[in-house]
């Protein structure tokens, strides 16, 4: 039986008055954790895949949390600087043949980066893995088996994967991984960074990557810069992936014209001690 119009009515204003209510929750929520986040208490900002909106060419991107909410976990995906300077770093998840040759890019640009590597590029990989650090560059953690970081509870579990990743880097290399962590496909909780400081690690997004990942799918050149060069900002934090074919074909160009449009390269190390003070 069709309820007669004037409790169709009823019903309708009474679901519009609910639905009302439920956004002025949603609405009060939201200024409560920024509040919250401004004075200093428990911060729940965006959580889940790292994002970014890029608002006008020449300017750094608006992330999921700002630069404050970040540093309370000892985190950062760009330096908020007026200053002419790029972090470079790369994700390397394994090795098909183009690390080399972004190698011998950044020696020619007397250029530092950071190279955040997974366990699988470490095994492969023994030599390229010196040859990064024996070259003046920076090794970072990218965990051992690239999982969903965001999904661990466990302290235990968290740890797990970066100390096996650390653990193998220092028996190839002599040396220790740098204590930076960038989560596997940018995905992370609050909780997660807090883990992450915890146990000592500086944690990296980005402010500025394209999509290189892409085996089958490659960008031309032409794409690439038409992102990396127009998104480019002081303070960037740069994120390029070491299988990609057409970074190791572009990046001797890539760093000359970002060199002629006034920028220089500084280790990672300078923004995480910028972090800290």
């Amino acid at each position: 039986m069709r309820p007669i119009p004037h409790i169709r009515k009823l019903l309708l204003l009474v679901l519009l008055l609910a639905a009302a209510w439920g956004a002025g929750i949603g609405i009060h929520r939201l200024a409560s954790s920024r509040q919250m986040a401004s004075s200093g208490s428990v911060i729940r900002f965006s959580e889940g895949n790292w994002g970014l909106s890029f608002q006008q060419e020449g300017n750094a991107p608006v992330g999921n949390a700002s630069v404050e909410e970040l540093k309370q976990y000892r985190a950062a995906f760009v330096d908020p600087t007026d200053e002419k300077v790029i972090y470079l770093t790369f994700d390397a998840g394994y090795e098909n043949g183009n690390t080399p040759a972004i190698l011998d890019a950044l020696k020619k640009h007397g250029a530092p980066a950071t190279f955040f590597v997974v366990g699988n590029f470490l095994e492969t990989s023994p030599d390229l893995t010196r040859r990064i650090l024996e070259e003046g560059h920076t090794i970072g953690n990218h965990t051992y088996h690239h999982p969903d970081m965001s999904r661990m509870a466990s302290l235990e579990d968290f740890q797990k994967e970066l100390d096996d990743n650390n653990a193998l880097c220092l028996q190839i290399t002599g040396q220790s991984m740098s204590p930076y962590y960038r989560p596997p496909q940018g995905k992370y909780s609050t909780a997660n960074l807090q883990m992450a400081k915890d146990l000592g690690y500086t944690t990296f997004f980005w402010s500025l990557a394209y999509v290189d990942w892409i085996q089958e799918e490659q960008p031309t050149k032409e794409e690439a810069f038409s992102k990396l060069l127009t998104r480019i900002h002081p303070g960037a934090v740069v994120l390029l992936h070491s299988t990609s074919s057409t970074n190791a074909a572009i990046l001797d160009e890539l760093l000359t014209k970002w060199e002629e449009m006034g920028y220089h390269f500084a280790p990672l190390s300078e923004l995480a001690q910028k972090l800290n003070d």
